[in-house]
């Protein structure tokens, strides 16, 4: 079982997310915004960051930038947004192995992005850092 932690404001949005992941397996944590996000990472560890971009206080972009250097997220991050700008999104994150979701977005879609990351063998040591895989970027 994969640990997930997710954050997002819209408490319905947040809701559908942590239904489908769990219904597929996965420990889900909830954060409401990007700061109560960063405090749960620093003090826990997750597999994969689900993160909204545009929220209020820390959005997304600044809360990937404030947990990646902790290690505490060891198989990816996702990112929903219903920005227009996803190369502008995927260009200030390339930096690390990012997935970008358009909102409105599919929840069987995100699962499916959810499951491989999380399907790497447990075996081996966790990621240390992101590195950059545009193939993956959708």
């Amino acid at each position: 079982m994969s640990r997930i932690l997710v954050a997002e404001d819209d408490p319905h949005i947040l809701r559908l997310i942590a239904m489908w992941l769990k219904r597929n397996g996965h420990d889900v944590v909830e954060a409401r915004n990007g700061n109560g996000a960063r405090d749960l990472v620093v003090a826990e560890t997750f597999d994969v960051l689900v993160t909204d971009i545009n929220m209020p206080g820390l959005d997304g972009i600044q809360l990937i930038e404030a947990v990646v250097s902790t290690g505490h997220i060891h198989r990816g991050i996702v990112v929903l947004t219903n920005r227009w700008d996803h190369g502008e999104i995927r260009e200030r994150l390339s930096q690390w192995d990012v997935r970008v979701i358009p909102k409105p977005f599919s929840p069987s879609r995100l699962s499916e992005v959810v499951d491989k990351l999380t399907a790497v063998d447990t075996s081996e040591a966790p990621h240390e850092g992101f590195v950059p895989d545009q193939s993956s970027l959708s």
